[in-house]
């Protein structure tokens, strides 16, 4: 536990976001991203801010991990691929669907004891396949479906009831309130439903990457490091092949990350140095390399973010620009395309 008494909930305001990424096309600025981002250093101590940290704001399925590790702490006994899928948002491949009904079975449960929205598989090819294949929305196929299943796993161990799991008075979402605090080291400011149907905590970004990092730094063995071991070595399975998240773990040593809906991204390496990312508009094209800029704030090597630098704008079919980092969050040099 790191703290017995958490900070006041973070206010409910309109954020003070701020530009985070300009849209260049041939050396002008077409469009500008606003949003927030926060350094964290070893010492967890903010290194760099831009925009509002401190908000409230709904960090989705960013918060997967803190979840991951309350039902850890609940005693569900799950390691390896299986906890990476339990604090995933995967693509729904084969490996993500037969991983969650491993993890029924294992409960003695079925998908039908799932109280999750039915949906298409995440990934654009996996959804066009099922598509052509005739299949219809699955509560297996919906990204959450792992965590889902855990949760159901979780409540059954402990004697809880499995028809309303999802209600936030269930004992379930209130162990994962508790964690969620503390963790993020606050006050939860306030609480809705996330796109799958669980409880939505709403807390500020600084709380979001506090939280990353206690995981990702975290002693070997106990919940929290167990929670990160598995999605470092199994980054795939906590989201899916092709993905910007999973590629951004193979490629920087030891760090811990995990993106959410509306623009959102955490990320965190061993020695506990942490960063987070909303983007205000949503935008994944500037999600990516804001936080590879964010990440390189932190101190990693800019020769492990190259692939991380956005998508290339294209005219005609040629790359004419990109959508760069504000030159206050670059730590060195600016991208090509300025």
């Amino acid at each position: 536990m790191y703290s017995s008494s958490p900070a006041d909930a973070p206010i409910v305001r309109e954020p003070l976001h701020a530009p985070v990424a300009h849209l260049i096309r041939d050396g002008v600025v077409e469009g500008i991203h606003y949003g927030s981002v926060v350094v964290l250093g070893a010492d967890g101590e903010v290194q760099f801010q831009l925009g509002d940290i401190e908000a409230a704001f709904y960090p989705r399925s960013a918060l997967k991990p803190v979840q991951a590790v309350a039902m850890l702490r609940a005693g569900l006994p799950l390691d390896g691929d299986l906890l990476s899928l339990a604090a995933a948002s995967h693509s729904g491949e084969e490996r993500h669907l037969a991983g969650t009904r491993r993890i029924l079975d294992l409960a003695g449960l079925t998908e039908d004891d799932l109280r999750n929205v039915p949906d298409m598989p995440y990934d654009p090819g996996v959804r066009d396949t099922w598509v052509r294949d005739g299949r219809p929305p699955s509560r297996l196929a919906q990204n959450c479906s792992g965590k889902h299943a855990a949760m159901l796993w979780t409540a059954k161990l402990n004697g809880w009831s499995l028809a309303d799991y999802l209600d936030p008075g269930h004992p379930l979402q209130q162990a994962i309130a508790e964690i969620v605090e503390d963790l993020t080291g606050q006050r939860i400011a306030r609480t809705t439903v996330d796109g799958c149907g669980a409880p939505l905590f709403s807390i500020s970004l600084h709380g979001l990457a506090r939280a990353a990092s206690r995981i990702a730094a975290a002693v070997p063995g106990t919940p929290e490091a167990r929670v990160a071991d598995a999605m470092r070595e199994h980054a795939e399975m906590a989201s899916g092949a092709g993905r910007d998240v999973a590629a951004l773990m193979r490629a920087v040593p030891g760090l811990l990350a995990k993106d959410g809906f509306e623009g959102v991204e955490v990320a965190a390496l061993p020695d506990g140095r942490a960063v987070a990312v909303k983007i205000a508009d949503g935008a994944n094209r500037a999600r990516v390399p804001v936080a590879a800029a964010a990440l390189a704030r932190a101190g990693v090597s800019q020769e492990l973010l190259t692939e991380f630098a956005g998508e290339a704008l294209l005219g005609g079919g040629r790359p004419v620009g990109c959508v760069r980092p504000v030159r206050s969050l670059e730590p060195v040099a600016v991208s090509a395309c300025a």
